[in-house]
């Protein structure tokens, strides 16, 4: 099983934009617990979603607006330091979809714990 715990930088390409992100995970288990920082307007949102071999499935939900969700399904390079898939978005008129891909962020641990730490006493 892949361990995702840590921060990754990321971009979503949506009508071939590209956005970029940082994600902060936190893995226990097959479970996925983090948050989203988008470079857009709707900006922060949470995640849960699942890790399984190197299949990982997640759900954003922004914390601004009317918090609608993002649906993302990927895969995890064999080194586990990078991964990338699709991401949806479903509503009553349709569906909107994408590509993303993230990369590990550099080798900041004492950041890094901060952001887990952040995320274990939110989760609480």
């Amino acid at each position: 099983m892949s361990d995702l715990t840590g921060v990754w930088l990321g971009t979503y390409w949506q009508d071939d934009q590209p956005t970029r992100f940082e994600l902060t995970l936190l893995q226990g288990g097959n479970s996925l617990q983090g948050s989203i920082l988008d470079d857009n307007h709707l900006g922060e949102a949470t995640l849960s979603g699942t890790v399984i071999g190197r299949r990982v499935e997640f759900v954003k939900k922004y914390l601004a607006g009317q918090g609608h969700t993002v649906s993302y399904i990927g895969t995890v390079a064999e080194d586990e330091n990078s991964m990338q898939g699709t991401w949806q978005i479903r509503h009553f008129f349709g569906a909107l979809s994408g590509s993303w891909e993230a990369q590990r962020a550099g080798d900041n641990l004492t950041l890094a714990i901060q952001n887990l730490l952040s995320i274990a006493n939110a989760v609480r």
